[in-house]
């Protein structure tokens, strides 16, 4: 695991420093993001008026262009967890690039 909900040094965490370090640990894999799609669950609070501002964030983080970044937020309709407003749920599909590697 890379960042352990055990370990302090986590607790509280901007979760843009998350992203920002694994960004460069794939990079130092050699990959690239190329594309994200965000889906973001939630009864409450209302997401949509912050999804510009979060694909700016995200597409800055990922070193992408905004175009490369969808975020859409939903809710369930008030079923489960995140329709009773008991948390909020996140799905994401990244599609990588290997760099070029030499000839």
């Amino acid at each position: 695991r890379h960042f352990p909900d055990s370990d302090p040094q986590y607790a509280g965490i901007d979760s843009r420093v998350l992203l920002r370090s694994t960004v460069e640990k794939v990079a130092a894999r050699g990959w690239r993001v190329v594309n994200v799609d965000l889906t973001l669950i939630a009864q409450a609070p209302r997401l949509s008026p912050y999804v510009d501002t979060m694909r700016g964030n995200i597409a800055a983080d990922l070193d992408v262009d905004t175009d490369a970044v969808n975020v859409k937020a939903t809710t369930t309709e008030g079923l489960g967890f995140t329709g009773r407003e008991e948390g909020i749920a996140a799905l994401a599909v990244v599609l990588l690039d290997r760099f070029p590697g030499p000839a």
